[in-house]
């Protein structure tokens, strides 16, 4: 197993971009694009949003590609993700197709970093923030989410919590590497203080989920944010998916994409992978495989490599009592982040009125119908201890 650096991933910061997005200068060729980006939440309130978005320049993105580095990738990625996302939702009704100007750069910075072309996890959180004091920490009282949709502060919150959480776990991705070196060395000593100070870890992960009530209401979430990250696969409001103009390699066909989604976040398959938890085969299940290819490739190989490589649970069970104790606290706590997730996906979606955007209520921004597997999911993961 590689350490964190391998994957571009750290320590202090886990899967979250490794550069700040207000620190990122786009070229020049960029200007319309970012202005449009930096005023979206006008644009949008206009109500004709796609009539000023189609009129953007499309910039030399080949060229762009040629040099640019992940950074600048991950920031051009972050301003198309949110304009495309506008130009589909920001309307009462979706459109059919999506104008080259859009989708050419879209589908070519989806193509560099390696997910497909739609708003996913990492556009909308894991590149979207920077800290205020760059001496300070990455945490809730000094991060600005960068770019929005309608913005306001549950839009914020909401975003800001999950990169709060995702900076954290990066000191549980690093002991998950520690613990299969440690587990493979035999080392029961060294286990069982990696699994205590994991614990640890994931007490404060929870701690920072359980505050999103605090600044982000379900109404104003189901109604103002949600809306605009949902996709174009198992939505009636888009029943064959969406054109992507003048992009040769889709041939003129729709594409049914998933929409944004928490699920598409690394943190806990990393963490099922390294505790060897397994689920038996359902919709969500087949979902979350297919949401595999909705991260950015270094992200993937993270995971897979965790997979491969962690024995941990085989170990642990060879052990005495207080090492399982341990290792079975570290379960739990990943089911009690689950347990959490379920609450607020009754509160903050299936509990709220649905309207005429293919905002369903029964169904998940990724286009699943998600509580019961939810809730299968945690008490599989539960169940899980030795």
């Amino acid at each position: 197993m590689h350490d964190l650096s391998h994957y571009g991933l750290s320590r202090d910061r886990g899967f979250l971009s490794a550069v700040e997005i207000d620190d990122v200068l786009l070229p020049d060729d960029f200007a319309e694009v970012e202005d449009a980006a930096a005023i979206l939440s006008g644009l949008v309130t206009t109500g004709r949003v796609r009539h000023w978005l189609k009129a953007l320049p499309l910039p030399d993105i080949d060229g762009f590609l040629a040099s640019a580095d992940d950074a600048a990738i991950g920031v051009a990625m972050v301003r198309y993700s949110f304009l495309v996302q506008a130009y589909v939702w920001g309307e009462p009704t979706a459109p059919d197709t999506l104008p080259a100007n859009l989708a050419i750069p879209f589908v070519a910075l989806s193509d560099a970093i390696g997910f497909p072309p739609v708003m996913n996890y990492a556009g909308y959180v894991l590149d979207n923030w920077f800290r205020l004091d760059k001496s300070g920490p990455i945490a809730l009282d000094n991060l600005v989410m960068d770019q929005h949709f309608a913005g306001g502060q549950d839009e914020n919150w909401f975003v800001l919590i999950h990169v709060a959480i995702e900076a954290i776990a990066g000191r549980a991705l690093a002991l998950g590497v520690d613990l299969v070196k440690a587990s493979d060395a035999g080392d029961a000593a060294r286990v069982e203080a990696l699994l205590i100070e994991m614990n640890g870890v994931w007490d404060e992960i929870n701690a920072i989920f359980d505050r999103m009530v605090e600044k982000c209401e379900p109404y104003i979430y189901f109604n103002r944010v949600r809306p605009y990250i949902n996709g174009w696969k198992n939505n009636p409001a888009m029943p064959d998916g969406l054109v992507y103009e003048g992009v040769a390699q889709f041939a003129g066909k729709p594409q049914a994409l998933r929409g944004q989604t928490g699920s598409q976040s690394s943190i806990v398959p990393t963490m099922d992978a390294l505790f060897q938890v397994t689920h038996t085969t359902d919709e969500l299940r087949e979902f979350l495989a297919e949401l595999h290819h909705y991260r950015p490739r270094q992200h993937r190989a993270f995971i897979e490599d965790m997979q491969a490589a962690s024995h941990l649970r085989d170990f642990a069970k060879t052990q005495g009592q207080p090492l399982k104790d341990a290792f079975n606290a570290c379960v739990e706590q990943v089911a009690r982040f689950r347990s959490r997730h379920l609450e607020y996906a009754a509160a903050y979606i299936n509990k709220q009125a649905s309207d005429a955007k293919g905002n369903d209520p029964d169904v998940g921004t990724g286009g699943t119908p998600f509580m019961k597997y939810l809730k299968k999911h945690r008490d599989e993961n539960r169940a899980q201890v030795i």
